[in-house]
């Protein structure tokens, strides 16, 4: 063990507790001795009851504990007994087996039962010390990400208590922030452009919007510009006078009808040049006119307009007015796609369940998995379709129907954030396969993100009893 691990060791082992169950004092004084060189504090206890008993008044970090307790035993049944005793008092705490034998199939299901790591005697000091150095280093992670989830789950109470969110599910920070951010301008009176891809939610934005502006309680109006044909939007916005065009009639448009309220003006690219410069007059000076009209009228609308449109690119390619784009974009809310928010996968997949249905494991990875190119509306038709067709209680992965071929090269590395991998690697017990198959990654691409977040290699293992 080199220097510069030495004192990654030690640091790791710091002011921890470590709890040795072992009916060979030869063995505890061993223990006690090389723990505490690294500046562990040790307890020790010879018997099961003993250990269990200093479980209670200490905050133990780590336990390292024998499988049997008696000269003549080599069953492991006091062991397996102790573990499950363990676990059920304190689930959260890393264990490493030890013992004189070696069973493998018996270590592999303690693993699958939630064994930190498995050792046999005699042990290799530096093997155990990175083992034990690993699983603290992983328990300081998982309390960080339980801490952050708790702050997290603290902000998103105070935000629904303080603002009408209009029931939106969502965990993920990036939503978070979206949602501070709108409910904070949502009293402004400004326009409000709401962009992002299909499916992802702009219209339930633009509701909470709404829900928490000064004119909750006005008029709020929603036009499709997407569901128009181009020469229908102009009188659907503004009204016509009769024999305006063949067949038309006297009518109100929605600038009229939403009069000291709000319009929502949805798939904004699709307005054409000349409903663009209306639009954009009304927004300067609260003027238009009918069509076939001379009659000038007044009216005074909140406009949020949302598209899935590039208006930049749009600009650019002479299709969409920069003067009207600067008018509209004042407040720009972009809402990201489903895939850079994987947090909030299982929570909208859990809410859009039918009472009386659950999600398998398997199926959880299956969603976390796939790329969601339709965003919430996708997956909230999978999880629909799925309950119709489930014969049983249970949505496993072939229910959800998921195309099986490989996610495109732009979702294959998912944004991901610290605390989402540190959650992910302390799911899978350190496992970087399984982790990274929870993730939606390859082994190569988790290793590259945990490089470049600075995480430990060290905290993940190829395989559990590696």
């Amino acid at each position: 063990m080199t220097f510069s691990n030495i004192g990654s060791v030690r640091s790791s082992l710091a002011n921890r507790t470590v709890l040795v169950i072992d009916d060979s004092e030869a063995v505890r004084t061993a223990f006690d001795v090389l723990l505490s060189l690294h500046g562990a504090r040790v307890l020790t206890a010879a018997t099961p009851a003993d250990g269990l008993a200093l479980l209670a008044p200490d905050a133990v970090d780590l336990v390292i504990q024998d499988m049997n307790f008696r000269r003549e035993a080599t069953s492991g049944e006091e062991g397996i007994a102790l573990f499950h005793e363990i676990r059920q008092r304190s689930p959260e705490l890393p264990i490493i087996l030890l013992t004189a034998w070696t069973h493998l199939e018996t270590a592999v299901e303690l693993v699958k039962a939630g064994a930190a790591d498995y050792v046999a005697k005699p042990w290799d000091d530096a093997r155990l010390l990175t083992a034990v150095r690993n699983l603290l280093d992983l328990q300081s992670a998982r309390a960080e990400a339980r801490a952050m989830r708790e702050q997290r789950r603290e902000a998103r109470e105070a935000l629904a208590e303080r603002f009408d969110l209009r029931g939106i599910v969502y965990e993920s920070e990036a939503m978070h922030t979206l949602l501070a951010t709108a409910t904070h301008v949502a009293q402004a009176d400004v326009p409000i452009l709401i962009t992002g891809p299909n499916g992802v939610g702009k219209e339930v934005l633009a509701d909470i919007v709404q829900a928490n502006s000064a004119v909750r309680d006005r008029p709020f109006l929603k036009v499709n510009l997407g569901a128009l044909p181009n020469d229908l939007i102009e009188a659907e916005l503004f009204g016509t006078e009769a024999g305006a065009f063949t067949g038309a009639r006297a009518r109100s448009g929605r600038f009229e009808a939403a009069d000291g309220g709000t319009l929502f003006l949805d798939e904004l690219g699709n307005l054409a040049g000349s409903g663009q410069a209306k639009l954009l007059r009304v927004l300067q000076t609260g003027e238009f006119e009918r069509l076939g009209s001379n009659s000038t009228r007044r009216t005074r609308v909140r406009i949020i307009a949302a598209t899935n449109s590039n208006l930049r690119q749009a600009i650019r390619e002479g299709r969409f007015r920069e003067d009207l784009f600067y008018r509209l974009n004042v407040i720009e809310l972009e809402i990201p796609p489903l895939a850079e928010r994987r947090e909030d996968i299982v929570a909208l997949a859990r809410h859009f369940l039918q009472p009386g249905y659950e999600l398998s494991p398997e199926a959880l990875q299956a969603l976390c998995r796939y790329s969601w190119p339709g965003n919430v509306r996708e997956l909230q038709n999978s999880i629909r379709r799925a309950c119709l067709l489930c014969s049983e209680g249970v949505l496993k992965p072939g229910d959800l129907n998921l195309p099986s071929e490989p996610l495109p090269a732009a979702a294959e590395e998912p944004a991901l954030d610290r605390m989402a991998i540190e959650q992910a690697l302390g799911r899978a017990q350190g496992v970087i396969a399984q982790a990274a198959r929870d993730l939606g990654l390859s082994r190569q691409a988790l290793y590259r993100r945990m490089e470049k977040l600075g995480l430990k290699t060290e905290m993940a293992r190829a395989t559990p009893g590696s």
